[in-house]
């Protein structure tokens, strides 16, 4: 059965043709921005592609991610597959991080790089190139991007950018979105009814997956600021609930703090559902007493009480109470994955989902839940640093325990209390 290619939308149209347009001449750049889905990303990279194989003729040109392996993943496989089926040729150099790309005579080399963090600009120094696609340009450092724009020296280059919204503070939608008329940029804003393969039952399944400035940034496709409670889906008729008599595994997540209050978590799973069942909460400004790391160390095995604990997830900063627990050798630990933002999103959707459950008892967990709120005065996502150290500890559990089991399976090797291997 031959497959019918999906048609494109209006949208998208208008960028695979954008600089083909009688006006082209006044524009150097097409920014898309909108909401996640709405198919800008692979109509940009397969126009950015025509454009440079059309225009030039032996040049270099750049594709950028926030990392390589999710460039490829998410940009360049598909692309590939979509120009051959459009009679393009492309020699896939992976050990170069470059494409050879040939269509009607003419070859160009497409180089991608990732731009994660700032050491990242040092990456594409040097190279002269006739073009520049950005892809998801607000999650790279602006010194990355700004060298990328840099090395755009070729007559008749142009600039290429994607991205979801964030904060309306952030430098590319000031100076960017904000200034496109001045940029001489083409401004293109996506939608998820832009994107004419999702279907409406997949549009309100998204519909459900984010609340709050989410909702509004990647649903609505709306840049707006982080405000309010971190966690306004927190409810307690659908997310209290008394644990199971019988777990069959137990993790500990932990915060630790010296002056700040130390917070840990005993988490016993059943059918399915990870319970808070108990928690430890010490506070050394509220006693005046701050606490060694054995006494913490001797709180911890009063929540564990007799129970086989599968692992300690804790706070990868904690390095003295790490070697203390490691020292005892009854536990096994290790550091929690501490990205503040990602862990967020994941536990609001352990939330939405219902993957997590918190018990009655665990008074600070639900105080906190009730108070932890985004930092209004913050230029960046960022939660206030206060009532937030059960919400960490929360967090260090969904993000490097739940979110592992999403993804694979999950294979646990029990560890006797003496501390020897069985």
């Amino acid at each position: 059965m031959q497959h019918t290619p999906m048609p494109f939308s209006e949208k998208q149209r208008q960028v695979l043709n954008w600089w083909l347009r009688p006006d082209a001449k006044r524009y150097d750049a097409i920014i898309c921005d909108g909401s996640i889905r709405s198919g800008k990303t692979t109509v940009l990279a397969l126009g950015f592609v025509i454009w440079g194989s059309v225009t030039f003729q032996g040049k270099c040109l750049a594709l950028c991610g926030k990392t390589r392996t999710s460039l490829r993943r998410n940009l360049i496989t598909p692309l590939i597959a979509q120009l051959e089926a459009l009679g393009f040729a492309v020699i896939d150099k992976i050990s170069g991080s470059y494409l050879d790309i040939t269509f009607r005579g003419r070859t160009n080399r497409f180089y991608y790089f990732g731009g994660k963090d700032e050491s990242s600009a040092s990456l594409i120094q040097g190279v002269t190139l006739a073009g520049v696609l950005l892809d998801e340009v607000v999650l790279m450092p602006r010194s990355f991007v700004e060298q990328a724009l840099a090395r755009c020296s070729v007559p008749g280059s142009r600039l290429w950018f994607s991205c979801n919204p964030d904060t309306p503070s952030h430098w590319f939608y000031r100076e960017w979105i904000l200034q496109a008329e001045q940029k001489h940029a083409l401004y293109l804003h996506f939608t998820m009814e832009d994107n004419p393969s999702l279907t409406p039952a997949i549009r309100r399944r998204y519909e459900r997956l984010y609340s709050g400035a989410f909702y509004d940034r990647f649903v609505k496709g709306i840049w707006v600021a982080a405000q309010g409670l971190v966690y306004p889906m927190f409810s307690e008729s659908q997310h209290i609930a008394e644990p199971p008599a019988a777990c069959d595994r137990f993790v500990i997540s932990c915060d630790y703090g010296t002056m700040n209050p130390t917070s840990m978590g005993l988490w016993g799973h059943c059918n399915g559902i990870w319970y808070r069942i108990a928690e430890s909460y010490y506070n050394a400004r509220e006693t005046g007493m701050p606490r060694t790391d054995e006494e913490h160390y001797a709180a911890l095995e009063q929540l564990a009480e007799h129970r086989l604990i599968e692992q300690i997830v804790i706070d990868p900063s904690a390095a003295s109470f790490i070697a203390c627990i490691r020292r005892h050798g009854h536990f096994p630990v290790v550091a929690a994955k501490n990205d503040v933002l990602s862990g967020i999103h994941k536990v609001a959707d352990a939330l939405r989902t219902g993957s997590i459950r918190i018990g009655s008892a665990c008074k600070d967990t639900l105080r906190e839940f009730s108070l932890y709120a985004w930092d209004s005065r913050s230029l960046q996502d960022a939660p206030v640093k206060e009532h937030d150290h059960a919400m960490d500890d929360i967090r260090y559990f969904v993000a490097t325990v739940l979110d592992r089991e999403r993804d694979t399976p999950f294979f646990a090797a029990s560890v006797r209390r003496n501390g020897n291997s069985p």
